[in-house]
């Protein structure tokens, strides 16, 4: 017993940090949660937002902590991404970051959360120099959300309840950074029958309007149950 007790404790102490790579979607753009960093290095720079984990937490309540504490949002689709444990990725210490990603719908978030903490939303296309190995850990989150959005309906959870068409094909043009044909897009997501069209439409773009359309989860359940995957046509 006494060798195990020694054994660790002679392991070599890390730091152990989440960060945190929150999209948005807003005025047909994705963005990115940022905050002005608050220690060194870099004090002053765009950085995502973490924090290092607590001793009595798990990594997956840790990025949660931080999610809540920062946009006063729980219950949103958060996934672990990445652990980055580059030697030199921080000088201030040997500190491992674990990423998580999330997507939230802009509109629920808490505005006065955001603004006590200094954070912005930037579009994705026109980001600030971000600190440390940020960068990178948004890049890698961007691939794997455009290779996830494609064939699951991660997408909707960017979106409010109620959307039109035209809306979610903006929302995928915003995530693969191209204009995708119209009828091609609408046939694909259609013919996967997990939409629910509504009575109400949308007429602030138009003076004919879009018909509002729900994102239907227990038909999507009962569709994968069966073998069934979605194929948006991007």
């Amino acid at each position: 017993m006494k060798r195990i007790i020694q054994y660790y404790a002679e392991g070599i102490k890390e730091l152990i940090a989440i960060d945190c790579i929150i999209f948005g979607f807003d005025q047909n753009e994705l963005k990115l949660l940022c905050f002005k960093r608050i220690v060194e290095p870099e004090a002053g720079g765009w950085s995502l937002l973490g924090s290092f984990i607590q001793h009595d937490e798990s990594l997956d309540q840790a990025a949660k902590r931080i999610l809540f504490k920062l946009t006063g949002l729980d219950n949103v689709y958060m996934r672990q991404l990445y652990a980055h444990g580059e030697v030199d990725r921080d000088p201030g210490a040997r500190v491992i970051s674990i990423s998580y990603f999330a997507l939230i719908n802009i509109q629920d978030r808490d505005h006065q959360l955001i603004e006590d903490y200094g954070a912005k939303w930037f579009s994705i296309s026109n980001l600030p120099k971000l600190v440390l190995d940020h960068q990178s850990m948004v890049d890698y989150a961007l691939k794997i959300l455009k290779k996830e959005a494609k064939y699951k309906p991660i997408g909707f959870e960017l979106l409010p309840e109620k959307f039109t068409l035209p809306r979610l094909q903006s929302l995928y043009e915003a995530m693969y950074q191209k204009n995708i044909d119209n009828r091609n897009f609408r046939k694909s997501i259609l013919k996967a029958g997990i939409l629910e069209k509504l009575e109400e439409k949308e007429r602030h773009s138009s003076k004919r309007g879009a018909y509002f359309y729900r994102f239907n989860k227990e038909t999507y359940q009962e569709l994968t149950e069966n073998g069934y995957y979605l194929d948006i046509v991007v």
